[in-house]
């Protein structure tokens, strides 16, 4: 957390992380899955995930990171995209199998006609059946262009963001005990067939006739603190600094944007899911009028299992809703 005192100052300041350096593909990542499903472009700075038939495909960072920020601006298929899913995540799966950690952006793909869903979920300790999702709409349409997606991740917040607009702020407190995610994590993107889950609960079905589906990576940045995979020490600074110093990541503009943002566009959250949870979970602040609004969509519970991660299946759990409203 030492490490990024002066990282915060500078969103604190300037509100934009346009600045951090962008990578090319094979000095971060590394090919997970799919055969020659992914494939480099632009002098190793741009990567094509595509889905057909056989399979779908991804990447992972060579790196473990404990806090950090991580960001790639994609593009997402057209068409027809129902039973889709990108993903665009941080997990430890593959080393806590029982308690992983998980931070996730999920994008859920539509019928013809219908807008691409962002799903943001936030695992920690193996608390998906707790589970802490939230989904939205969005103010454009994420397959007509690039747009960047990020995740800030520190010991006491998380925050994802939209082209530097926060649509979600995940606060550490002392009621979510363990869940709050804290061991390193690696960080993946994905693209996947979900049709058991990702359109209307499953309704509709990958179409392979559309296919290959195909989501653009460009822009990427990992800016995180590395972790020694064996023995799990910190790579970075980690010299004395006062870490209640650290600003809070969000400027007032910012939370501005994030308060209508959220007001536009987001159609579900788990604290307001009464389907799920007789009480709302412990952190969860509930707002009258919120809940009012929310309760127009009601909420589908996928039910158990995993999401694909390589050759495994993990499967979230959320609502299924549409929207048409913009930012």
């Amino acid at each position: 957390m030492f490490f990024f005192s002066a990282f915060f100052a500078v969103i604190a300041s300037s509100g934009s992380l346009a600045n951090l350096p962008i990578i090319a593909f094979e000095d971060g990542y590394t090919h997970l899955f799919g055969d020659h499903n992914l494939v480099i472009h632009r002098d190793g700075k741009s990567v094509h995930l595509s889905l057909d038939e056989r399979t779908g495909s991804g990447f992972v960072s060579h790196d473990l990171y404990l806090h950090g920020y991580f960001s790639a601006s994609i593009k997402l298929p057209s068409d027809y995209t129902a039973g889709v899913l990108v993903a665009f995540y941080l997990s430890n799966g593959d080393m806590f199998q029982k308690n992983h950690d998980e931070i996730d952006f999920e994008f859920l793909g539509n019928i013809r006609g219908k807008d691409w869903r962002v799903q943001t979920n936030v695992y920690g300790n193996g608390s998906t059946n707790t589970g802490r999702e939230e989904r939205c709409g969005l103010w454009f349409d994420p397959a007509e262009d690039f747009h960047q997606y990020s995740i800030l991740w520190t010991d006491s917040k998380i925050i994802f963001l939209v082209d530097d607009v926060p649509i979600r702020e995940v606060k550490r407190t002392e009621s979510m005990g363990g869940d709050f995610p804290s061991k390193p994590m690696t960080l993946y993107a994905t693209i996947w067939d979900a049709s058991d889950w990702a359109t209307n609960g499953g309704k509709y079905r990958v179409n392979y006739k559309y296919a290959p589906f195909v989501a653009e990576f460009s822009d990427l940045v990992l800016h995180g603190c590395a972790v020694d995979p064996i023995e799990h020490v910190t790579k970075c600074d980690s010299s004395a600094q006062d870490s209640e110093a650290v600003p809070s990541g969000i400027t007032p503009v910012q939370r501005t944007k994030m308060g209508n943002f959220r007001l536009k566009h987001m159609t579900y959250s788990y604290c307001y899911d009464t389907v799920r949870y007789k009480v709302p979970p412990p952190e969860c602040v509930i707002k009258p009028q919120e809940a009012e609004r929310l309760r127009k969509f009601d909420p589908v519970t996928f039910g158990n299992g995993r999401r694909h991660r390589g050759k495994r299946h993990h499967r979230s759990r959320g609502s299924q809703e549409e929207t048409t409203s913009s930012f």
